[in-house]
C-alpha cells in the first residue's frame, strides 16, 4: 500500500484506504474517491495532481493526494 502521490502515471490503481479527518474523507467520496474504487494519474503539475476517477478528471492538491493510499 502506498500513497497516491508515489503511484505511476497512467497506472489502473485500486483504492484501499483514504485518511484524512471525517471533513475530508466526506469531500473525497463526494469526489468519487471510494474504497474499492479505481483511480489513474493523468498527470501531475506543480505539486497538484489530476486524476481520473469514476470517468471524470479531477486535480486535487499533493496533500490531499497522500491521504489517498493504493
Amino acid at each position: 500500500m502506498l500513497p497516491l502521490t508515489l503511484a505511476c502515471e497512467g497506472e489502473e490503481n485500486i483504492i484501499k484506504k483514504i485518511g484524512g479527518t471525517d471533513k475530508v474523507k466526506k469531500h473525497l467520496e463526494e469526489l468519487g474517491f471510494v474504497v474499492g474504487g479505481s483511480v489513474k494519474i493523468i498527470n501531475t503539475l506543480g505539486g497538484n495532481v489530476i486524476v481520473s476517477v469514476k470517468d471524470a478528471r479531477i486535480a486535487i492538491s499533493k496533500e490531499t493526494a497522500q491521504k489517498i493510499m493504493v
